[in-house]
């Protein structure tokens, strides 16, 4: 019985040490740094089979490593974690990954668990669908099936809105965005709910484009933000001056208009979504502030 106590204790301290720990000095001590991607939120950070992470969000994170290596300089082995929504905290937490930045929203839950650098993006919740199932906005999918998303945001509008509209909605579970898509795609859902950019995303990466648009009001706007662990002031900063400095120098803007406005991989498609009005405000407000 002592023996099952003294490891569930180290194993407690274990995981307050990683959530705790100053990550520079982490990084600095074993001379590796893991960077976490998704492999399907197009066009902020997914896999297109190039062997390294593709999107806005990516690019942001490569800076941030560049920044770590200058800071602490000396070499540093940069490797890449694929992170589901359902995993990416825990692995942030624990220590397995360094720097999540993705399509993760910043809100006031999350932020009991670990910090987030400053807002660069902002999205709401709508709905993708084959052009020829008939939904048009909410009203729609009365009585029927949708699918969301396993541990994202998206799930909970859309529990609340479903409830207070009585529409007596199913909603089925995808453990990717990919995955929620494709059971649309199966007929097994009507339509897929979640962050309206990443839906026009994956429209662009889909194999017949053509077929499939977003429908539907968005519900709500919140902030995207690269999420790291919490109480760790210095790696915040850190992170922070690489996205400010993207912000105020113009470059950030060019990766917008490189990820937004131009042709994409891997199938060149534009996804020709100009800079929303709270984004641009952010490129001089600079905050940090979560959705509630």
């Amino acid at each position: 019985m002592k023996a099952k106590i003294a490891v569930a204790v180290m194993f407690c301290l274990a995981a307050w040490n990683a959530s705790a720990e100053d990550t520079l000095k982490k990084i600095a001590d074993s001379g590796k740094m893991t960077l976490a991607f998704r492999e399907s939120s197009v066009p902020f950070s997914y896999d297109a089979g190039t062997g390294k992470p593709l999107g806005l969000a990516a690019e942001i994170s490569d800076a941030v490593a560049a920044e770590v290596k200058r800071t602490l300089g000396k070499n540093v082995e940069v490797s890449y974690q694929a992170v589901t929504s359902a995993n990416r905290i825990p692995l942030l937490v624990n220590g397995t990954i360094d720097l999540e930045c993705g399509s993760t929203t910043n809100n006031t839950t999350r932020g009991k668990e670990v910090q987030f650098a400053i807002n660069h993006f902002y999205t709401g919740t709508r709905m993708l669908t084959k052009k020829t199932s008939g939904i048009n906005n909410y009203a729609d999918i009365a009585n029927k099936t949708i699918s969301t998303t396993t541990g994202t945001t998206n799930a909970v509008v859309m529990r609340k809105y479903i409830a207070e509209k009585n529409l007596n909605a199913n909603i089925i579970f995808g453990k990717d965005h990919s995955d929620s898509m494709l059971l649309v795609d199966a007929d097994r859902a009507v339509a897929f709910a979640m962050d309206d950019v990443l839906l026009f995303g994956l429209i662009a990466t889909a194999k017949n484009p053509a077929a499939w648009h977003v429908v539907g009001d968005s519900l709500q706007v919140e902030p995207y933000a690269c999420m790291l662990r919490k109480d760790d002031p210095k790696f915040k900063a850190l992170v922070d001056k690489v996205i400010g400095g993207m912000m105020k120098s113009g470059e950030f803007e060019k990766l917008y208009n490189k990820w937004f406005m131009s042709p994409i991989p891997p199938n060149n498609i534009n996804l020709n979504l100009p800079m929303s009005p709270e984004l641009r405000q952010n490129l001089k407000d600079l905050s940090d502030k979560p959705a509630t």
